[in-house]
């Protein structure tokens, strides 16, 4: 059996390493990507299953720019996509539907929280 691919975004090198290290023992597959051109870059390479995903990181395009772009279909595989981020408001939300995000996590977020959406992503 294929080990299922998780491509990590965030722009903490922290952050990436707790949800690294909440996963690593789930038999996944682990990428990981500080801004959105080079999770762009490696999802064309990677074909993850999932994409963790921050929304606010530094560079030219942010998370739901990135979400968008997987979701356009212009990728071999579209991965199931989870926004991981601090902003929580309605408006925010609301965006995330918009680029079509599958789920959504608030931080700080709890590493039980994130097991159990990503076994469910990857049914």
């Amino acid at each position: 059996m294929n080990k299922k691919r998780v491509l990590i975004v965030d722009d903490q090198g922290e952050l990436r390493k707790l949800v690294r290290m909440t996963l690593e023992f789930g038999g996944y597959e682990l990428h990981e990507a500080g801004y959105g051109e080079r999770a762009l870059e490696l999802a064309t390479v990677i074909k993850p299953d999932l994409v963790i995903l921050d929304v606010m990181m530094p560079g030219e395009i942010d998370g739901y720019q990135v979400c968008e772009q997987l979701k356009k279909g212009t990728f071999e595989k579209v991965p199931y996509v989870i926004l991981l981020t601090a902003k929580g408001q309605a408006s925010d939300l609301q965006e995330g539907d918009r680029v079509g995000a599958d789920d959504y996590l608030i931080k700080p977020f709890s590493p039980l929280q994130l097991i159990d959406t990503v076994k469910l992503a990857l049914q």
